[in-house]
């Protein structure tokens, strides 16, 4: 049974992968491209999600499971695998931790204005007028309360923060003080003093905030979406970030990757650009994997795999 990679984990990561399944044949290529004819033949695939295909689907007969190894699906051609009746499996709940963290440095520089500080460093400046807040009692609004959003809530109520979650359900969990569902939200958006979204990219979200909700925000409120970029047009964000709805918008995802140098984006001061780094640290793709070794055995033994995607939901 052939298990393709249509990339290159490191080195030692192959030879862990190898002495662990002895019995088991790999093979790892650069690219999708260079998989080629071993692809055509192999039952198990492992990708990023972003290089997989119709065209690529249609000559892989074998094909039984894809492995995703990221959160993110919505390069994922899910109307050909279910038709094929191909198993997904993703890395999800690889990203709580450092995606959580990202999220409470940004709140944090946020109330404490250290892009101020900096600022007057490099001008030798001397001034404690800098207008520094705190995130205790202060409400945040999380747009997505899964495995991030609980691990943004549970970090933001250590700092005594208020913590209101949006899920499809409403259904109380775990560090939030209240839930509501998405029809819920206009409610709730104007208490709050973060807004973070941590969505995925699916038909229910895509394009889901609209300047309405900007409008129903507080002016001093700042906005954070580590989600997906499809949440939100751009020519809402642009315009929320030019009639001063919030005071800050904080953007780490994009409708198109990467973002072109001559996007109205970075020249607008109110909105702040990082390039999709939330998530990564040296511990993404070790626990990434870790997840594709847990879930290789069980797929020998013949027991549940681990993360398998709904394919019509797309998550």
């Amino acid at each position: 049974m052939d298990v393709v990679f249509t990339y290159e984990p490191k080195e030692d990561f192959r030879v862990e992968l190898k002495r662990e399944f002895p019995d088991q044949q790999f093979h790892f290529c650069k690219n999708v491209k260079e998989a080629g004819e071993i692809l055509a033949e192999a039952q198990i695939a492992v990708t990023m999600g972003e290089d997989l295909t119709p065209e690529i689907l249609e000559n892989c007969q074998q094909l039984k499971w894809i492995m995703v190894t990221s959160a993110g699906l919505e390069k994922m051609p899910f109307d050909s695998i279910r038709e094929r009746g191909i198993m997904v499996t993703n890395a999800r709940g690889i990203h709580k931790i450092p995606m959580a963290e990202f999220t409470l440095g940004l709140m944090l520089q946020h109330a404490k204005k250290f892009p101020v500080i900096g600022e007057q460093e490099k001008e030798k400046t001397w001034s404690r007028r800098i207008g520094s807040a705190e995130l205790h009692d202060h409400v945040l609004l999380v747009l997505g309360a899964g495995a991030i959003g609980g691990e943004v809530a549970r970090l933001s109520k250590a700092f005594g923060m208020k913590v209101i979650g949006i899920n499809s359900s409403g259904e109380a969990k775990d560090h939030f003080d209240e839930m509501y569902t998405f029809e819920g939200m206009d409610k709730v958006l104007g208490s709050a003093d973060y807004i973070v979204s941590v969505l995925p990219s699916t038909k229910e979200t895509r394009s889901l905030l609209t300047i309405d909700h900007f409008k129903a925000m507080k002016e001093s409120a700042a906005f954070i979406n580590i989600g997906r970029g499809d949440l939100v047009e751009e020519e809402v964000l642009l315009r929320a970030a030019g009639d001063h709805l919030v005071e800050k918008i904080y953007l780490d995802v994009f409708k198109d990757e990467p973002l072109p140098a001559d996007h109205p984006f970075w020249e607008e001061e109110s909105i702040t650009i990082t390039p999709h780094v939330s998530s990564i640290t040296e511990h993404y793709m070790p626990r990434a994997l870790s997840i594709f070794k847990t879930n290789l055995l069980a797929y020998h033994n013949g027991e549940e795999l681990i993360n398998i995607i709904d394919t019509e939901r797309g998550y």
